[in-house]
């Protein structure tokens, strides 16, 4: 848990600090942007590939060179006196994630009976949208108070307390040994319907959220303390809905992933009729978040229990989907802005995760065909 908080606050850290890091390096604020975009297309292309060249290895092994990964990386980040190097350090890290997130899920429930590991993914996913709600302001409120290299540095320090607790404590075992390295109910189709609704999901989702903060003032009219507010109010959402959905994810797996993508299609798509109303700007934007976060989770959870193979590698097909959805979002929604204002970013990303809704439903009826002509 503390190296998935950790990983995300590194992930998410140049949000908060992009005037900051802009300004000390002396480039654009849209060339720093591109340390977001580039972390999360470097993640989608790596985790599949890294994860079958690292299937083999131990996985005790494989986490602790991924955490020593963070760990350098985090430094020579915080130290870059150019652009230049400062984007390679966050490679490197991506790199490390890609394939962190693939190998994470089976070992931490593979410590685990099946019937509880959804709780596990669960405290996981918690672990990770606390990035948000606690990591990436905490580390902006301390880059403003000091300088930006402070926070980049200090996911270095974490990463080395995660590093040595697995180091000493995790067992050492061939992966394909490990209880969870395969999944519990091997699924093709089933794999092929929640890895198409999650990457659809991913594209509607980020289509609209990453222009948020235009949207909350030029539509909704908040004053830019209160679009603070609100993105605060956002991530406790992210949390409730990842803890509560954390809870049930063992009993309803299937129901908990549509539910979580059909709440999302009401928070955007609320936000693109009613937007303009701040009481019903507010609702539907705390059900957006509070459905982001439980849509990677539940996929995930998913992936644990319907691998047609190894779940490693599942996972990083996921994992590497998702990531490729939240870069083809960003880009896909910064092509309607020209073309429509942005409440036609949310228009396009609710609709997308309409038909995220439609392949779930589709993935339904195929799997319960055969039973009813039987």
């Amino acid at each position: 848990m503390l190296a998935a908080f950790t990983f995300n606050t590194a992930e998410n850290l140049p949000v908060g600090l992009l005037e900051l890091i802009a300004g000390s390096l002396r480039v654009s604020v849209s060339a720093v942007g591109l340390l977001v975009t580039g972390y999360a297309v470097t993640v989608a292309v790596a985790s599949l590939p890294l994860a079958h060249v690292m299937r083999a290895v131990p996985r005790r092994h494989v986490l602790t060179g991924l955490l020593a990964a963070l760990v350098v990386s985090s430094l020579v980040a915080a130290s870059a006196t150019s652009y230049w190097l400062l984007l390679a350090a966050r490679l490197l890290t991506a790199l490390a994630q890609a394939l962190f997130w693939a190998v994470l899920g089976p070992v931490a429930a593979g410590l685990f009976a099946p019937g509880v590991r959804g709780r596990v993914v669960g405290a996981l996913s918690v672990a990770g949208s606390l990035a948000l709600v606690l990591g990436v302001p905490a580390g902006t409120w301390l880059g403003r108070r000091s300088d930006w290299q402070v926070p980049v540095a200090l996911p270095a320090a974490l990463g080395l307390i995660s590093l040595v607790t697995i180091a000493v404590l995790l067992p050492t075992s061939r992966p394909e040994e490990e209880p969870a390295a395969y999944g519990t109910g091997p699924d093709a189709r089933r794999f092929g319907t929640v890895l198409a609704a999650g990457t659809l999901s991913a594209t509607g989702a980020f289509t609209g959220y990453t222009y948020l903060v235009k949207f909350l003032g030029e539509v909704s009219g908040f004053s830019p303390s209160t679009v603070s507010t609100l993105f605060m109010a956002f991530g406790a959402a992210c949390l409730a809905g990842v803890s509560i959905t954390g809870a049930l994810l063992d009993r309803f797996p299937r129901a908990a992933l549509t539910t979580a993508v059909a709440m999302q299609v009401v928070g955007m798509l609320g936000l693109y009729a009613a937007g303009a109303d701040p009481l019903a700007a507010v609702v539907f934007l705390v059900l957006m978040g509070g459905a982001l976060g439980p849509v990677f989770m539940t996929t995930q959870n998913e992936m644990l229990r319907c691998a047609p193979g190894r779940t490693d590698l599942a996972l990083a097909a996921n994992s590497g989907a998702y990531n490729a959805g939240i870069a083809a979002g960003a880009a896909l929604g910064g092509l309607v802005l020209p073309l429509a204002d942005v409440r036609g970013a949310f228009l396009v990303g609710g609709l997308l995760t309409v038909g995220a809704c439609a392949v779930l439903l589709g993935g339904r009826l195929l799997c319960h065909g055969p039973e009813l002509v039987g």
